[in-house]
């Protein structure tokens, strides 16, 4: 590395590191229109399919581009850890009791492809057919821990950090974890990043555990890639406030799923989604993009857990409470996320560490043909449309505005110059009346409602609303 190089990332990791007051905040770096419009679908392929293939999720990439999706997120599909010893499992792994060594999140080979989901050749033929259809593939990095037997350690001990006596020092989820300090680790985790863009054409990275990662690797590392693929796409697993200042598109924000499953489950008020909006809105740079989603593999793996419900949000929820989750967070700013399987109401039982030979959990697509299944579809569209048709819903503005009934209901605002709509949702599985704070509007068009009788009053919008009623209004 040159020394400009070092000096420039010696600056930019100090600069990252600083406070800041709320009037000099940084600013999100620029991102494309195309990203701020678009819609992300993950997939962890051995639930997708029976097959849990990638050849066969290809066949699956039309029905993925026919919901409005634009970026297809692939859970990890490089060679995990099959060591049976379970002294390194993670916790949850062995609390699935599937006996499954092959945690998605244990790394053994991070340059080649598991067998569980085909060859090198079949990854290529996914991403070259993704592109064929308008889609772009983002693929998932795992940085922070590795597996015991990873395939570099023998010949690399210092890519893993030991304690003062050589013992393997281990992370969060008892793997080993990985030692940035080593240049010759660095090196081979940006080979690992430029191989994958270069060789296989994928359109950009999902960072695992991306905080506990230095910040100073994903800059020296995005400053390799963005040369071979300008409009790489990067979004961090992290709720770090300026991450997207010199690298990331998109952040994940936990907190605002884990509100939303506590909101809508009504151990909290409504009002606890707006308070950490307003938290977070305050903590990350300016104009910073978060992921808007429920489920993933953690959270759909967790919601199964006996102690948290043994059973999937579709199911806790019900049908309508998703449906208000999906309007809801694809009308906040942000960006919204749908996990295989949401689009048409999936309720099957499910586990990450699962597979065709451990549990046989798989995602349930004869929902496709149910009524619960064609509504979800078609809500899914109709919101993908809606967002990408209406400048308000995809670049504009968050206001909240106070309503009578702030343990039910959400009520706010999205505006883009003359663009204006509000969305007002019944969080709760109970009837709702609530007068909305708006006064002297002129509703101009229904853009989508369930289950809600409105009225204009002198001073708000009076809202009768169904158990997880929702509506979305365009006003002057």
């Amino acid at each position: 590395m040159t020394t400009f190089k070092k000096i420039l990332i010696g600056l930019l990791s100090l600069f990252a590191t600083l406070s800041f007051a709320d009037n000099a905040k940084p600013s999100a770096r620029p991102t494309s229109e195309a990203f701020k419009k678009s819609v992300i679908y993950q997939i962890l392929p051995q639930h997708f399919t029976q097959e849990g293939t990638l050849k066969k999720a290809q066949e699956f990439l039309p029905h993925i581009k026919s919901l409005g999706v634009d970026i297809v997120y692939l859970c990890p599909v490089f060679v995990s850890d099959d060591d049976m010893n379970q002294d390194g499992w993670s916790r949850r792994q062995k609390a699935s009791q599937l006996g499954n060594p092959r945690n998605p999140y244990r790394m053994k080979d991070y340059f080649n492809i598991d067998s569980r989901f085909g060859t090198s050749q079949d990854l290529k033929d996914f991403i070259a057919e993704a592109h064929s259809y308008g889609l772009k593939v983002i693929l998932d990095l795992v940085y922070f821990h590795c597996g015991p037997t990873a395939v570099f350690i023998k010949d690399n001990p210092d890519f893993i950090i030991r304690d003062e006596k050589g013992n393997v020092k281990k992370g969060l989820w008892n793997f080993p974890q990985l030692n940035f300090k080593s240049r010759g680790l660095r090196d081979y985790l940006i080979k690992n990043m430029v191989y994958y863009i270069k060789d296989f054409d994928a359109d950009g990275y999902r960072t695992d555990v991306e905080g506990e990662v230095p910040a100073d690797f994903w800059r020296e590392a995005y400053a390799e890639i963005v040369k071979i693929k300008p409009d790489v796409i990067m979004v961090a697993e992290s709720e770090r406030a300026n991450a997207q200042v010199d690298v990331y598109d998109a952040n994940y924000s936990f907190k605002w799923e884990y509100h939303t499953i506590d909101v809508f489950s009504a151990k909290k008020p409504a009002s606890a989604l707006r308070n950490i909006w307003e938290v977070q809105d305050k903590k990350f740079a300016k104009g910073s993009r978060l992921l808007r989603a429920l489920d993933n593999h953690d959270t759909a793996s967790d919601a199964c857990q006996p102690n948290k419900g043994g059973a999937r949000y579709e199911v806790q929820f019900g049908n309508r409470g998703m449906d208000a989750i999906q309007v809801l967070n694809f009308t906040i700013d942000g960006i919204p996320f749908i996990y295989n399987g949401n689009e048409f109401a999936d309720d099957a039982p499910f586990s990450m560490f699962g597979d065709n030979m451990h549990g046989r959990m798989f995602v349930a697509w004869e929902n496709i043909a149910t009524r619960e299944g064609w509504a979800r579809m078609n809500l899914i569209r109709k919101l993908a449309k809606l967002r990408k048709d209406n400048t308000a819903l995809w670049n504009g503005e968050t206001k909240w505005i106070d309503n009578s009934a702030p343990n039910s209901v959400l009520s706010f605002t999205r505006t883009a110059k003359n663009e204006k709509v509000l969305v007002v949702i019944n969080t709760r599985n109970a009837p709702v009346d609530a007068c909305v704070k708006l006064p002297n509007v002129d509703v101009s068009t229904t853009m989508l409602n369930y289950g809600c009788n409105y009225k204009k009053c002198e001073k708000c919008i009076s809202v009768k609303m169904r158990p997880y009623g929702y509506l979305v209004l365009r006003f002057r």
